[in-house]
């Protein structure tokens, strides 16, 4: 699967080969989007897609595993960047939800400001016609949960072979994510990574209180019709 370009150091520049390398990534992602939505998931081939922006079958591999991966590319690069987050991210001894939370957050203010709301908008919306974008994503979250745990037993130190909660800290995660998602998609004007971040905030923020909620009493529930 490929990996997204870093992000240049403030006041440097990638080199000439590299940012090739990113346009032709950039016009894949773009292109394949556009196509995807005027004539659906399925309506356009890999070569009709690569002969759109005048590249190979070849050069479209070294950037992408398939279309669903193109499709799917806004939010999977945003979840490799909060893998790349966590691997440089000290502990200062609070909750490891909140590490998690901060490395989101961080990875999500690292991805394109111009476009990339609108990549994600039209990603979500291909995935609701497309069966095989939504396994393709399910894969792409079971391999990164791995890939999180594995940073926190070998990097923090984090026992997560026969302790639950770890795991369950970063599937929590991934659920606020969503539920963040969701909101964001539904809310009236102009949607931007700000907007997500403060709706992943509140998310993040009911998780404790989601755990706990009670049920109200047989007598004050609605009687079904």
């Amino acid at each position: 699967m490929g990996n997204p370009r870093p992000s240049p150091e403030p006041g440097s520049r990638l080199p000439l080969r590299e940012r090739k390398k990113q346009r032709t990534r950039e016009a894949l992602v773009d292109t394949a989007l556009e196509l995807f939505t005027e004539r659906g998931f399925q309506g356009v081939t890999l070569d009709e897609l690569c002969d759109a922006v005048d590249t190979s079958k070849r050069t479209f591999f070294r950037h992408f595993s398939s279309k669903e991966d193109v499709a799917m590319t806004p939010l999977l690069d945003m979840w490799r960047a909060f893998l790349e987050e966590l691997e440089t991210r000290d502990p200062d001894g609070g909750p490891l939800l909140d590490l998690l939370r901060d490395a989101l957050l961080a990875a999500l203010d690292r991805m394109p400001a111009d476009r990339w709301a609108e990549r994600v908008l039209l990603s979500r919306q291909l995935a609701e016609q497309a069966p095989s974008m939504d396994a393709h994503g399910l894969r792409f979250c079971r391999d990164t949960t791995r890939a999180a745990l594995d940073i926190l037993d070998g990097r923090l130190g984090v026992t997560t072979a026969d302790d639950p909660r770890p795991r369950l800290a970063i599937d929590m995660l991934v659920a606020a994510f969503h539920c963040a998602l969701d909101a964001w998609t539904a809310s009236p004007g102009t949607r931007t990574r700000g907007a997500l971040a403060a709706q992943l905030r509140v998310a993040c923020a009911a998780l404790p209180g989601s755990l706990s909620l009670p049920l109200p009493p047989a007598g004050d529930r609605p009687s079904r019709p």
